[in-house]
């Protein structure tokens, strides 16, 4: 499946042109699930990246993909919502062959030494040897529909094309039928996402290409074996509820795989690391925060575990507070130098995610107007552990020493860090903490002046500064008391 712009690929000029010429050079018709096998095992036995892009899943999710694929398997992953099965599908992919031989202009995307359709058989009888040769990238031998209660047995499967029946042809004649993306995608890989989301009847009509391997239109039986790997996603609850998702269907998938969430921390941000696309410096210990922060908002017992919060929501929260820094970096003046202010991203920056990711979480029923309250308290509790993670043990009297008698340090969105840093002066044990938080030894100002607010958010989390927020939207770091 090609985006709209995507430009095609040319397959190299020394690939076969004629059915004879593929013969001489030793080509071996093999089925679609034989052609994933044989290049998976050689994979396995390079070491070569099985799943480029896939995190998490090494130990867990991967291996039983492997069995199912080595076993020749359709398969269905379940998951709950944002946990890379759509990813994962797609990266499926990647094991076809680069190019793979198609007789010119076949909608079924035919082998020229197995034509399926009467039309192609006749031409490759005449044609013998001669028979022309295509070549199709992988690229196109993907097929994907997200299913929608709309979704038509002609969407999948086909129709009729009445037309055609005008024109004379019977019924029975394949040339009569308008193929659907299932057949579309014969020698490749077909994808339903959210498949109990399927009417019943739509269903029925799987029954024949997963176990039969033809399909029927109309009540018309085309003997057209198919060839293709068929692979469903969908939500547990749905799948495994009666009524959403039909018995025979089930039972005709040879495997059943469930995903899950990152399982550590590590994972989580690894994976915001590599999927979240950032305008700005976001320093590690905000994206530790955050990582913490998605987790325990999974884990709530104010949130829908049904319904899970997705990767998507800690890779939502990285953008925005990134888009934050940049923001600031654009409101404030420039410097007696003249140079704006560097967008890194600061701890403070994080509380903006509470109000506009909410929409990415179900609550339970009875947290009605209280979901950014508890989201608000989620994240200070994530900042809280990552300070304890990051500066367990830190002598944190220089710090406590700014706000002693009466004096004050604020910081805010827009807060330059230039001010923050002249309201800090120096600070023992300054060095030390931003070494802590990854920030080396020679930190820009920008970075120096995110380290120091969350030394001081942390400070106040753990009730040893106090803490106020004004109207304008500056925050105030004193004595508690």
């Amino acid at each position: 499946m090609t985006a709209p712009n995507q430009v095609l690929p040319v397959p190299p000029a020394d690939l076969p042109a004629t059915l004879g010429a593929l013969r001489a050079a030793g080509h071996r018709h093999r089925t679609v699930k034989q052609e994933l096998r044989d290049n998976l095992l050689a994979r396995m036995r390079t070491g070569e990246d099985r799943f480029p892009g896939i995190v998490g899943y090494d130990d867990t999710v991967l291996p039983e993909v492997e069995r199912a694929l080595l076993a020749g398997h359709d398969m269905v992953l379940l998951g709950e919502r944002g946990q890379g099965k759509t990813r994962l599908i797609r990266s499926l992919v990647a094991l076809l062959d680069e190019w793979t031989p198609v007789i010119p202009g076949s909608v079924l995307n035919e082998h020229p030494m197995r034509p399926l359709t009467p039309a192609s058989r006749a031409l490759a009888d005449e044609a013998g040897d001669d028979l022309s040769v295509a070549w199709l990238h992988r690229s196109l031998r993907y097929g994907e529909k997200l299913a929608t209660p709309d979704t038509s047995v002609g969407d999948l499967i086909g129709d009729v094309d009445p037309i055609r029946v005008a024109q004379g042809r019977t019924l029975g004649d394949p040339e009569t039928i308008h193929f659907g993306l299932v057949p579309r995608t014969n020698r490749g890989i077909f994808s339903v996402n959210e498949l109990p989301d399927l009417a019943e009847r739509i269903q029925v009509a799987l029954l024949n290409v997963l176990e039969e391997r033809d399909i029927q239109i109309r009540g018309y039986q085309l003997r057209l074996p198919l060839d293709l790997l068929l692979v469903a996603s969908a939500n547990p609850e749905d799948y495994t509820n009666r009524g959403r998702i039909i018995t025979p269907l089930k039972d005709r998938f040879g495997a059943e795989i469930h995903t899950h969430y990152p399982i550590d921390l590590e994972l989580e941000l690894e994976l915001i690391r590599q999927e979240a696309d950032l305008v700005a410096e976001v320093p590690e210990h905000v994206l530790e925060v955050l990582a913490r922060f998605a987790r325990a908002v999974r884990d709530s017992p104010s949130v829908d575990q049904r319904s899970g919060v997705s990767a998507r929501f800690a890779i939502a929260a990285a953008e925005t507070v990134a888009a934050a820094a940049l923001r600031r970096s654009g409101l404030l003046a420039a410097g007696p130098d003249g140079a704006f202010e560097a967008p890194v991203a600061r701890v403070g920056d994080a509380a903006s995610v509470t109000s506009t990711l909410r929409g990415k979480v179900e609550f339970e029923s009875g947290e009605d107007g209280r979901e950014v309250e508890i989201l608000g308290h989620l994240l200070r509790t994530a900042t809280a552990e990552t300070f304890r993670s990051r500066l367990a043990g830190l002598d944190p009297s220089g710090f406590t020493a700014l706000v002693d008698d009466d004096r004050v340090v604020e910081t805010g969105e827009l807060v330059s860090s230039a001010e923050l840093l002249r309201q800090v002066g120096t600070v023992p044990g300054l060095a030390k903490a931003l070494d802590r938080l990854g920030m080396g030894d020679a930190p820009t100002p920008a970075q120096a002046a995110a380290g120091i607010e969350f030394v001081l958010e942390g400070l106040h989390l753990t009730r040893r500064l106090g803490k106020n927020v004004s109207d304008s939207g500056r925050t105030v770091y004193g004595n508690r008391g």
